[in-house]
């Protein structure tokens, strides 16, 4: 019994130096008022164990926040630390129900009032990638982000969620504070204004709340659709852009749809909202992914990713940017931990459930067809024995584009091309993969045909 509790004991001090190790990898890659803001006020729950860790935050606002930015880095910050770990999970805490190792010893002082927000140093226009889906809400954050008066009052940007408009409105705060190094701005999501107002409510102090927010230069509100349907927190919004409109100041509003779309607002504030620059943001498609996929990539000059595996993320993962950026970092990042080379098994192990999960399920008869059209041969003849080039190349191509863009397996694949082998599906796999990067039409073709098919 000793002997457990001496094990025991141990395990706690692993996991608490961990956890100073790894708030301190923290504090140094956020910068400290991004720390000081949603990462200091996690604590560690003393039930932890040297295999499952268990963080605790205060708010459920906070815990998702956590969760949506830094749920893989954490998990991947203790296992460099502790490689018997496997799971980080975070927890919005009840005071009375946990218990927690204290934290105040390991944060660093705050920083002083007089810095400038904690504007995420990531987010900068000059890291936005454009194309025709979001250029107009990039030129129009730059153009309010500019010097003298703004043409244009409230800014307001609407979007799924993970297409950039979180990465904009930061991007806005880093260029006015640059040009006005005087000026003032703040930054806080909706549900963050929503808790401010509601203190000062009962604190009586209402009147604090309200001057700190209309005394600055530059108001951003983020996830606007989050307060629908409270009536008093909209009554105090309402008159907030009533100020900004009023004094010709700049009012940058972000949401998950249009304004006339918001669910349980006002129609007063729904007219307001409309009345500035309203600037939607579409999915990327292909050709934008890849441009991400890639300047991310420069950032990482060490990395080394064939063009198959920047394909194979820009053509599969679909859904919103974040997603994306999310997949390349995991990828890049088991690489390094596993000291393996980035390959297009590699990438396919690793990124499994992603992969599945952002899927659209083409068939492969969807390809063959595609393919046969594409060539201008018959589809009959892509399952056929005919062996003539123009015959086989169109083939394996298409088996290349099965594999690449299916789930079926390799004997599958075969059995759809007129019951041939596994090894024939390899080799043609294979074959293409040379082809792409020594002919320049085969390349085209391949590429024409995955965006074909992703956009059916």
């Amino acid at each position: 019994m000793a002997e457990v509790r001496a094990l025991e004991a141990n395990d706690v001090i692993a996991v608490e130096k961990a956890w100073t190790h790894v708030r301190g990898n923290l504090r140094r890659s956020a910068g400290q008022r991004l720390f000081d803001q949603w990462l200091k006020p996690v604590v560690l729950i003393d039930e932890s164990t040297a295999e499952s860790i268990r963080l605790g935050l205060p708010s459920s606002f906070m815990t998702q926040w956590v969760k949506n930015n830094y749920s893989e880095r954490l998990l991947l910050e203790f296992k460099a630390v502790l490689p018997q770990v496997r799971s980080v999970t975070l927890e919005t805490m009840v005071e009375s129900a946990k218990r927690v190792v204290k934290a105040e010893t390991l944060a660093a002082p705050a920083a002083p009032p007089s810095e400038r927000p904690a504007f995420e140093p990531r987010f900068t226009f000059d890291r936005f990638v454009t194309d025709t889906s979001n250029r107009v809400a990039f030129n129009a954050s730059l153009a309010l982000a500019g010097s003298g008066n703004p043409l244009f009052s409230p800014l307001y940007l609407h979007s799924s969620t993970g297409q950039g408009k979180t990465h904009l409105m930061h991007a806005i705060g880093h260029a006015f504070l640059d040009a006005n190094p005087h000026a003032t701005a703040i930054y806080m999501p909706a549900e963050r204004f929503m808790f401010e107002f509601v203190q000062a409510l009962r604190a009586k102090d209402t009147h604090s709340f309200k001057a700190r927010l209309r005394s600055v230069d530059l108001l951003m509100i983020d996830d606007l659709q989050f307060i629908g349907g409270k009536d008093a927190t909209q009554e105090e919004f309402f008159h907030t852009v009533n100020e900004f409109m009023g004094g010709g100041k700049r009012l940058v509003i972000a949401a998950d749809r249009a304004p006339q779309a918001l669910e349980g607002f006002e129609a007063r504030l729904v007219s307001r909202l409309g009345a500035g620059l309203v600037a939607d943001i579409k999915p990327p498609e292909l050709d934008l992914r890849r441009a991400i996929v890639q300047r991310k990539l420069d950032e990482m000059p060490q990395v080394a990713m064939p063009e198959e595996v920047v394909e194979l993320l820009s053509a599969r993962i679909t859904s919103n940017v974040r997603e994306l950026e999310g997949a390349l970092n995991r990828l890049v990042a088991y690489a390094q931990l596993n000291d393996e080379a980035i390959t297009i098994d590699f990438a396919t192990q690793t990124l499994g459930e992603v992969l599945r999960a952002t899927q659209r399920r083409i068939t492969i008869d969807e390809i063959q067809r595609a393919v046969s059209s594409h060539f201008e041969v018959k589809q009959i003849d892509l399952i056929s024995e005919r062996r003539a080039v123009a015959i086989a190349r169109p083939r394996q191509i298409a088996m290349y584009l099965a594999k690449r863009l299916t789930t079926r397996s390799l004997p599958e694949i075969g059995r759809k091309f007129g019951n041939r082998d596994h090894s024939t599906v390899i080799h043609a796999v294979r074959r293409i993969e040379d082809l792409r990067g020594k002919d320049v039409e085969i390349d085209s073709a391949v590429r024409t045909l995955m965006r074909q098919l992703e956009n059916a």
